[in-house]
């Protein structure tokens, strides 16, 4: 099935963090996550990118759209205590990262700061004093996120990501039949109408192929990119800088 790439805005975007039916949609997202695997393929994938550092040495990770961070949780979960000292920031431009969801992070040794922010702020630096230096991380992840966005504002996010950290994780919606078949059943899990619709939304959007390796930003004599199918619905990309020199992680 030919299925074009088409972004359109979508629903749950669109509300107020506090707007009964958004709760709703993220509760939702909460059990289309476990439906798909997601934090299985997430947590596996990020295994494989940092399996070649020092199995002690503190992890500095970073969640773009990281919504209410259930997602994230979820894998710190299922990586158990393999990973005990990180520290990953859940950037959204919404507030959604609660009181408890940080304390469930800290049982299981990790340290969660949210920054609400818009994520093109954070690209471009523009909430930091002009000459503070760029904060760095160990690995950039995002997951459903990346296709929300195209052209420019995709190339400036990959940019902006390639230049922070020397891995980089995103998990999106793979765009083929199978996938655009179930996004129409969600309703089955008694998803929401806003669930309902950006699920046909976000297939659309999502990836296939190598689309975001073509995209990548980094000098490919630099980089080792890996692009394919993850799962029934999902589509993974990693990026890891050759030879990563971990210790400019540190800001």
């Amino acid at each position: 099935m030919n299925l074009p790439r088409i972004v359109t805005a979508e629903t749950l975007d669109g509300l107020a963090e506090n707007d009964p039916a958004a709760m709703r949609s993220r509760r939702d997202l909460q059990r289309i996550h476990w439906l798909m695997g997601t934090r299985g393929i997430m947590a596996r994938a990020l295994q494989r990118l940092v399996a070649s550092r020092p199995a002690t040495a503190p992890l500095r990770l970073l969640e773009i759209g990281a919504g209410d961070g259930s997602l994230m949780l979820g894998v710190a979960r299922t990586l158990g205590a393999q990973w005990p000292a990180v520290d990953i920031t859940l950037l959204d431009r919404q507030d959604l990262v609660t009181r408890a969801t940080l304390d469930s992070y800290a049982r299981l040794g990790w340290t969660a700061t949210p920054q609400v922010i818009d994520v093109f702020d954070w690209a471009s630096n523009q909430s930091q004093a002009v000459h503070a230096p760029r904060p760095r991380f160990d690995v950039i992840v995002a997951n459903l996120f990346l296709h929300h966005f195209e052209g420019s504002k995709l190339a400036t996010l990959l940019t902006a990501i390639e230049s922070r950290a020397p891995r980089f994780l995103a998990c999106e919606p793979r765009r083929a039949g199978l996938a655009l078949a179930g996004s129409h059943l969600v309703g089955a899990i008694g998803a929401n109408a806003v669930t309902r619709e950006d699920a046909v939304l976000s297939v659309h959007a999502g990836f296939r192929g190598k689309e975001l390796s073509a995209l990548w930003p980094g000098d490919r004599s630099f980089w080792t990119l890996e692009e394919k199918p993850a799962g029934v619905f999902s589509h993974c990309f990693l990026a890891q800088r050759n030879s990563s020199d971990d210790a400019g992680a540190s800001p």
